[in-house]
């Protein structure tokens, strides 16, 4: 097994692995909100249980909860192992790059159909009563998470080319 060298750990990966700690906490805040223009249904709203209102990720779908963890245990394998010099030459850099990337797509891709956890029914219903629909902070938090993650991944891949080149 190789040697764990935590000490030995940059700072691209040590900003990966906050990030999907970041991105960890994001399942957990609101992703989809409930809102009303009008204060009658704004104060229907206010009375229901939270549950009903807003949604995290574990309750918003896959497309929600799935890119998270595409953040995070890449973050996570990078502390463990990425200066693991065999680990570190067979690809891990790489690999952290296109799950990150994979990730932010998976975002996107769930952003633009997030409407899509409710049905036809539903939407109509919530249309008819001046009810839209929102995103929550824990949306914002992962992207940021994984936007961040990418960034940190593209700087250690360039990294790794310029060790290689030595």
């Amino acid at each position: 097994m190789p040697e764990l060298a935590l000490k030995k750990v940059t700072w691209r990966e040590w900003l990966g692995f906050a990030a999907g700690l970041l991105a960890l906490v994001a399942l957990f805040l609101p992703w989809t909100t409930l809102t009303a223009s009008r204060p009658e249904i704004e104060d229907a709203l206010t009375t229901l249980p939270a549950a009903d209102v807003t949604r995290d990720a574990w309750h918003a779908g896959f497309l929600a909860w799935a890119p998270l963890f595409l953040v995070f245990l890449p973050g996570l394998a990078v502390v463990l192992f990425g200066r693991v010099d065999a680990v570190r030459r067979a690809g891990l850099p790489h690999l952290w790059l296109m799950a990150v990337v994979g990730a932010v797509l998976l975002m996107v891709l769930g952003w633009v159909t997030f409407d899509g956890q409710f049905d036809a029914d539903q939407r109509g219903i919530f249309t008819a009563a001046g009810i839209e629909l929102g995103t929550g902070l824990g949306r914002y938090l992962g992207m940021a998470a994984a936007v961040v993650s990418v960034v940190a991944a593209f700087f250690d891949v360039r990294h790794l080319r310029a060790e290689t080149r030595k």
